[in-house]
């Protein structure tokens, strides 16, 4: 084989990872603009014409803007860019009047704007590269930034939607698409959307706001995506001020907050400063001294899951394989100190037996 073909040859391999290591890497949770609801990524919405959408993702796009909760819903707070490209300033004055007394300055509006085809992924980018903290980005709608192909097909649906799903990836923020629905129902929400499947598979997150017949004023919000749980909000429209409330939500209790067996761990480490041996060793510990019962397996799956949140109180961890077997390093780091790595075991470890190779 020539130098060319070796080239080639690696080119064409596969970039791979085992699973151990992948799940030993840090990496970061997925950010919410409305948590448990509206993640970072490629959304859309999707809804009948003249059904109160431009409303809803107005009234979106200012709590976000200014951090304020969304149907009890905590929201963080970013920069906000609308392209309201069906309308016009005058209709966008209009209907902020009827849902704020006041408008906050990181929350921007464009009435035009390129189509895919001709820049509108450079001028997104600019715009977030000036505004480094942007979170949300809304597309009304996502027909007048598509192209002209005389004839919609799964193909051209989903390389449409990846372009912009990619963008949102490299910007890191939430881009929320709104969109129509069929003329024909159907028993499934996401066949309601308008268009091919390519489009619903191909967004990580989709919403359905449906009209309910039988009680005027009201819709029914499906929710359902790869990073958020499925969930039905009813919501009504208030005529005064045009805003959506939220009657009821079907996911009762979204799980926001720490296990209160996580909270009784910061607590644990606090005292104990640090711990350098086997994930079980530490569990047992932890159990006998705490009064706690949770498997070792379940603890290290919530310790993973709620890394960052733990990290913010000063807990950090870390699991990794020294002569083959399986070292669980813990440690509690006050605020006053600015070591960022755990890989190096404290003076003050907590003595331990042997380290068991199986956990």
């Amino acid at each position: 084989m020539n130098q060319n073909q070796t080239k080639q040859t690696q080119s064409l391999a596969l970039t791979v990872i085992d699973g151990e290591t992948l799940m030993e890497q840090r990496l970061e949770p997925t950010r919410f603009c409305v948590e448990t609801l509206l993640p970072q990524g490629l959304c859309i919405l999707a809804g009948a014409p003249k059904l109160g959408k431009s409303w809803l993702v107005l009234d979106l796009c200012l709590h976000v803007a200014k951090g304020e909760p969304l149907w009890d819903l905590p929201t963080v707070r970013g920069t906000t860019l609308y392209l309201c490209l069906e309308d016009s300033p005058n209709r966008i004055q209009e209907r902020l009047n009827f849902l704020t007394d006041e408008v906050p300055s990181n929350v921007y509006f464009a009435m035009e704007a390129k189509t895919l085809q001709d820049g509108l992924e450079e001028q997104i980018a600019g715009f977030c590269h000036d505004h480094p903290d942007t979170r949300l980005v809304v597309i009304d709608t996502f027909q007048l930034i598509r192209g002209q192909e005389k004839e919609a097909s799964y193909a051209t649906d989903y390389a449409e939607i990846r372009r912009v799903k990619g963008l949102a990836d490299r910007l890191g923020i939430c881009i929320l698409l709104v969109h129509h629905l069929r003329k024909m129902g159907d028993s499934d929400s996401l066949n309601k959307i308008s268009g091919s499947t390519g489009i619903s598979g191909g967004v990580d997150a989709a919403y359905i706001l449906d009209a309910n017949r039988k009680q005027e004023g009201t819709a029914t919000l499906v929710c359902t995506g790869r990073d958020i749980p499925y969930r039905e909000l009813h919501l009504r429209m208030d005529q005064e001020t045009h805003q959506w409330e939220l009657l009821s939500d079907s996911l009762e209790q979204p799980e926001t907050r720490m296990p209160e067996v996580l909270q009784t761990l910061i607590g644990y480490v606090r005292s104990v400063g640090s711990f350098h041996g086997s994930n079980t060793e530490f569990a047992q510990g932890f159990c006998s001294s705490c009064h706690v019962e949770i498997p070792a397996k379940v603890l290290k799956r919530l310790m993973n899951q709620w890394r960052f949140q733990l990290e913010e109180t000063g807990v950090f961890f870390e699991s990794r394989r020294s002569d083959g077997k399986r070292i669980f390093d813990i440690r509690y780091r006050a605020e006053s100190d600015d070591r960022d790595d755990i890989s190096m075991v404290p003076e003050n470890v907590v003595p331990v037996g042997t380290v068991d190779p199986v956990s």
